[in-house]
């Protein structure tokens, strides 16, 4: 059984408990205020980060 308390990683097919919460926004869709989550663990924190940070999608990350 799983703990309801632990979230999971966002990255496709893992299912690693997340430790940090990338928060984003795509500029021509959502307004500048409007803040989108991804959940990262250790392992994908950096490529998460730099898929969005590509795009200029990136804002900000704090403790899950």
């Amino acid at each position: 059984m799983s703990d309801p308390d632990v979230v999971i990683c966002s990255a496709k097919d893992c299912r690693d408990p997340a430790t940090v919460k990338l928060h984003w926004n795509n500029p021509k869709l959502h307004p500048p205020e409007r803040r989108k989550v991804w959940l990262a663990c250790p392992h994908h924190q950096q490529s998460l980060t730099d898929f969005l940070a590509a795009r200029g999608f990136m804002r900000d990350t704090e403790p899950v």
